[in-house]
C-alpha cells in the first residue's frame, strides 16, 4: 500500500497527463465509431493496453527499495518482449489507406491519437529503464545497451507486423519465432526489407527518444 501511494505521488503529473491524453484517444475513437457505425479501429484500444505493459513494469521497478540481480533481470526481459508493443502503434497508420475519403482527417486524427500515446509510454518506459540500468551498469555500458533496445525495438515492431508475431508468442511459438530470426540474421540479401525497416525504424525511435530526454530534462 505505502509503494502504491509513493508510485501516485511521485507520478501524479505524469500519470494525469497520460489519462487526459489517453482519454483524448478514446473519445476521438467513439466519435469516429458514432459519425461511422464502424467499430474497425477499436484494435486501437487493445494495443495500446499493451504498450502500457512496459511502462507499467518501469513504474514498479523504480518505486521497488530492495531489487535484487537475478528478479531485475527477469523483469527486464519481461519488458523487453513487450516494449516493441509500443512503437508499434505508429504502424497502425498503414490501415489509413483504406479509410472513407470524407472521414479520413477524422482516422489520422484518431489513429494518430493512439500512435502518440504510444510513443509518450515507450519514451517514459525507456528513460526509467535507462535510470534502473545506470545503477547495475556503467554509464557508457547503459548507453550501447540503450541503442540496442531502440534497435531491438525497430525489429520487434518488423516482426509483429510484417511476420504477425505477439509478444506472447516467444512462449506459445517459440520455435517458429526463432526460425524465422534465424534467418533474417543469416540471409539479410533475403530480407532486406527486414533490415531496412529495423535500422530505419530504429533511426526514428534513437533520434525521437534523444530529443524526448532534452525536453524531459528538469
Amino acid at each position: 500500500m505505502n509503494t502504491i501511494k509513493t508510485l501516485l505521488f511521485n507520478r501524479f503529473k505524469i500519470f494525469s497527463l497520460l489519462s487526459i491524453s489517453i482519454m483524448l484517444s478514446i473519445v476521438l475513437l467513439m466519435v469516429r465509431m458514432k459519425l461511422t457505425h464502424s467499430f474497425f479501429y477499436l484494435f486501437l484500444v487493445w494495443n495500446l493496453f499493451l504498450a502500457v505493459i512496459p511502462f507499467s513494469i518501469t513504474t514498479y521497478l523504480v518505486t521497488v527499495s530492495k531489487r535484487n540481480k537475478v528478479g531485475f533481470v527477469i523483469w527486464f526481459s519481461i519488458w523487453l518482449t513487450f516494449l516493441p508493443n509500443a512503437p508499434y502503434i505508429i504502424t497502425d497508420l498503414l490501415h489509413l489507406k483504406i479509410s472513407s475519403n470524407h472521414l479520413l482527417w477524422l482516422d489520422v486524427l484518431v489513429v494518430s491519437s493512439f500512435a502518440l500515446n504510444g510513443l509518450l509510454l515507450f519514451s517514459l518506459s525507456l528513460v526509467d529503464m535507462e535510470t534502473l540500468l545506470n545503477k547495475y551498469l556503467k554509464k557508457k555500458k547503459t548507453n550501447l545497451l540503450m541503442i540496442l533496445i531502440l534497435f531491438l525495438s525497430g525489429f520487434g515492431v518488423y516482426l509483429g507486423r510484417f511476420l504477425r508475431y505477439n509478444s506472447w508468442e516467444i512462449l506459445q511459438h517459440p520455435l517458429d519465432l526463432l526460425s524465422d530470426i534465424f534467418n533474417i540474421i543469416v540471409s539479410p540479401n533475403q530480407h532486406l526489407e527486414a533490415w531496412l525497416f529495423t535500422f530505419l525504424f530504429g533511426v526514428f525511435l534513437s533520434i525521437g527518444f534523444w530529443i524526448f530526454k532534452v525536453l524531459h530534462k528538469p
